[in-house]
């Protein structure tokens, strides 16, 4: 008998797998959605409908959802990658022909049963078809530029189908998170130190050719890098969600004006309020404490999908662990950093807080991963 077949048993197998779920990551998850719960129940003047029933089916679905894709073997999803990231893909271009608009955007697809977002599904499958590839691939082979254009091109994919709806922060999550995938596995980071370098050389690129002859953005695109920059330039116009928004956070103050007592979302002064700025009216109603506690559970979540992923010996297990944390990390790091002014709106959600289907359910898929890579890892006897 081997070291290996020594020291590893078996992963565990029928009912017994629930005992062996990440229980603590399931009940911060719980825990968050109960928050956003209360929220849109707030912001609808203290009825559960027309938001926060509906979020609550949601994510008993969502928990279902999870749970069923833990007990499938990890090995399984592996195997499924290929698939799941092509179906993906189809189905981004089927927003293409037949998507239905919303908001100036053309981003779903109405299934009958439910009315779908393929871009919020891609970002799970990414992962999913990034961990397999570098599951795959020799590690000695991974910084080589055969190698390294591979997955490139599996990010560029969906990150142009992404632009054409348009939505930029769905791209910017994408890029991003593929990125992060490619680093962990081990890409070297000279890699990396160019394509920031090209980065900062196309941004200055674009404002030094402003009001010359070889300008690279339109005069409404560079309007609105000054509404970033200076809120206030056009308070009433592209610049009004972001300043409603800083009005909200600041009067919250230490502990808020209390539950459901903030002005800025009950008088309808904030925009979005049950969906992109829902974080605003948490911290009026609870202030900085609030605001903070809800940012500690959410660095909790993302904590145990790392120890997780450290402690696992599967490659595509740990990578898709930590692909799914570093998801959800963006996630909430993106949609904090834009009601606060320090991001551009883009309209990222805040995860499990934002009323939204689509997000909510491939979200608590992509979690039913991690468990699963979670139970089926191999353990010391």
């Amino acid at each position: 008998m081997s070291y290996l077949e020594h020291n590893v048993k078996l992963v565990p197998t029928g009912p017994s797998k629930i005992l062996y779920l990440n229980w603590p990551l399931a009940l911060l998850l719980s825990t968050v959605a109960s928050v956003g719960f209360l929220m849109l129940f707030s912001v609808a003047g203290g009825s559960l409908e027309p938001w926060a029933e509906p979020q609550m089916k949601r994510f008993a679905l969502g928990l279902a959802v999870m749970f069923t894709v833990a007990m499938v073997p990890i090995w399984f999803w592996r195997n499924m990658a290929g698939l799941a990231y092509g179906v993906s893909l189809a189905l981004l271009l089927g927003v293409e022909f037949f998507g239905e608009t919303g908001m100036g955007a053309q981003r779903w697809i109405d299934l009958g049963v439910i009315r779908l977002q393929p871009s919020e599904l891609m970002k799970i499958t990414l992962v999913m078809i990034l961990a397999a590839f570098y599951d795959w691939l020799d590690i000695r082979k991974t910084s080589r530029p055969l190698w390294v254009l591979i997955p490139l091109l599996l990010i560029a994919l969906p990150t142009y189908l992404v632009l054409r709806q348009p939505d930029l922060g769905t791209a910017i999550l994408l890029v991003t998170g593929g990125g992060i995938i490619m680093f962990l596995a081990g890409v070297s980071w000279w890699y990396f130190i160019v394509v920031i370098g090209a980065g900062i050389g196309t941004v200055s690129a674009v404002l030094s050719s402003r009001g010359t002859d070889w300008q690279l953005l339109k005069d409404y695109q560079y309007r609105r890098i000054d509404t970033f920059l200076d809120p206030a330039s056009d308070p009433l116009g592209s610049g009004y969600h972001i300043t409603q928004s800083k009005i909200a956070l600041g009067s919250g103050g230490w502990t808020g004006r209390g539950f459901m007592q903030g002005t800025q979302s009950r008088l309808n002064f904030l925009p979005e309020k049950h969906t992109d700025f829902i974080f605003t009216t948490l911290a009026e109603e609870f202030g900085f404490v609030g605001a903070i506690s809800l940012l500690s559970l959410y660095v909790l979540v993302v904590f145990f999908c790392v120890v997780s992923a450290m402690r696992n010996r599967d490659r595509f297990g740990s990578l898709v662990t930590m692909g799914i944390g570093a998801t959800f990390f963006l996630f909430f790091a993106v949609n904090m950093a834009m009601v606060m002014g320090l991001a551009p709106v883009v309209g990222v959600p805040l995860p499990l807080v934002s009323y939204g289907g689509s997000a909510m359910l491939v979200l608590m898929a992509g979690f039913g991963l991690a468990q699963s890579a979670h139970v089926h890892r191999p353990r010391s006897r």
